[in-house]
Parts: structure tokens; sequence; C-alpha cells
């Protein structure tokens, strides 16, 4: 019996060995490098290069001087941007009677009506021209301007300043015949652009008021040192902003020094990055 059992128990372990030979590896060994097709880990891709930003320019502009001591001739202009009206300014250019230029966005004129009353009221003393419909950069490709994101198209540019120009008309204006983008940059095909709209494009000579951030005294100074045949920019849409007095006190120090003050209808101009030509 006992020789029975030794024999059992020998083939049983002879047979388990034998399985055991056979039985592959549950983790194989590698059969070769794996196809880059198939690879797990795709290579990593490049990414796109970014368009070079558009060469901007702020194109200046001057008007003929006349050239005659102690009787400068100057163009005032505003940007009427956003906002509300600023009252210290345009009450000091209706009572001391300053002629002006003023660039009113579609925004504004919606915001202000009684503003726009008092300028339709004084055809003799201010000029309104087309500041845009929403206050975008008039620049046909994609960038940032002061923190502003720029039309980005050409269809973009005409849109705003077609916009402003019908917004004008629908208040009552007549048609524009000039125009000044937001920021005052452009690119030299976006100038283009506007031109054959049939545009002159407003530049300027003196920034009177650092785009109403400057304070006070020193907007004064800026806007009281203005020359002959200067264009001065300001802007007319930030009543809480302490530049609107320095620009209030500027129009009458500049008057009371015998300065002629003009609007750009009224004097031949001379513009750069052909912006007039």
């Amino acid at each position: 019996m006992n020789r029975i059992l030794l024999a059992s128990a020998f083939l049983l372990a002879t047979i388990s060995a034998a399985f055991a030979d056979g039985i592959p590896s549950a983790v194989p060994a590698a059969v070769g490098p794996v196809p880059a097709a198939v690879s797990p880990v795709p290579a990593a891709i490049s990414p796109a290069p970014k368009a070079p930003a558009p060469k901007l320019v702020e194109p200046h502009l001057h008007i003929a001087r006349s050239n005659l001591a102690g009787h400068a001739r100057i163009a005032l202009t505003f940007d009427a941007c956003m906002g509300q009206a600023d009252e210290r300014i345009l009450s000091t250019l209706v009572g001391e009677r300053i002629p002006a230029t003023i660039f009113v966005t579609a925004r504004w004129l919606k915001r202000n009506p009684a503003a726009v009353a008092v300028f339709l009221q004084n055809p003799d003393l201010f000029e309104l021209e087309n500041h845009g419909q929403n206050h975008i950069p008039a620049v046909d490709a994609p960038t940032l301007i002061y923190g502003i994101a720029s039309a980005g198209s050409p269809q973009a540019v005409r849109q705003e300043v077609e916009g402003g120009a019908a917004a004008m008309v629908a208040a009552g204006i007549p048609a524009p015949h000039w125009f000044r983008g937001s920021t005052a940059k452009y690119d030299l095909s976006a100038i283009g652009e506007i031109r054959a709209m049939g545009y002159r494009i407003a530049g300027y000579s003196v920034n009177g008021d650092g785009g109403s951030l400057l304070g006070a005294v020193i907007t004064e100074k800026r806007i009281a040192s203005a020359k002959d045949g200067d264009v001065v920019i300001s802007h007319i849409n930030q009543p809480t902003h302490a530049a609107g007095e320095g620009v209030a006190k500027a129009l009458v120090d500049l008057k009371a020094k015998g300065t002629e003050f003009v609007r750009l209808e009224d004097v031949e101009d001379m513009g750069d990055d052909k912006t007039t030509e």
C-alpha cells in the first residue's frame, strides 16, 4: 500500500513540473522596440509662431500759422469718448466764446443729449467730428493699445468709422469730415483705409491733459504753452478728473494772451503719415 502511495506522489510531482515549464510568464519579455506610429507618448508639438505686432504710428497735426507776433493761432480739439460732459470746460468755451473741434463717439452721444444740444445751438463755436462708434482703436490687426483691444480687421475698422458717423447724423449733426480713433494710434494700412472712406485723420501736436489723467496744474501749463500752429488734444468727458479744471484755466490764459482759436474746418492743415494728404 505504501509503495502505491509513494508512486502516485512521484507521478503527480512529475506532471506538475512539466506544466510549470510550459506556462509563459505573466509579464512577457520585450519583443522589440514599439513602433513610432503606436507610441503611447506623442512627440511634442511646436506652438504656432505668433503674428508680429502691427507697427503703430501716432500722427502729428499742425495748422497754418498766423505768423503774427503776440497773435498765435491754435486749434483746440476735445475727445468725448465715454462718460459725461465736463461742464467746467463746456461752460468756459461757451462763456468765453472760444471755438473748438469736438470728436464724439456714438456711445457719448447717447449719454449726453443736453451737451449735444449746446453744441448744436452754437454752430459758430463748435465743429463736431467722428471719434468712432465704440471707442475702439482704428488698427486693422489684432493688438492691445493701453489695454484696449484694437478693431483687428479692415471690416471692423470700417464699422467703427461708419458706425460713429451714422450716430452723429441720427443725432442731427452734419456728416463728419474728420476722424480721430481711440488712443490716436493707427497702423499705416488702417490710415489708408480711413482716407479712402473720405476722411482726414486728426493727429495733434500738444497733448494737453495726458488722456485726462494729469493734474490740474500740469494740464494748465501744457495747454497754455501751445504755440502758433499747434493742435491741442484734451478731453471733455471726465468731469470728476482734476485735468478738466486745468483745461478751463488754460483756455482763459490763452485768450488773455491774444490767442486766435480756430476749428479744424476753418484753416489749412498739415498732417504726417499721409493722414491729410
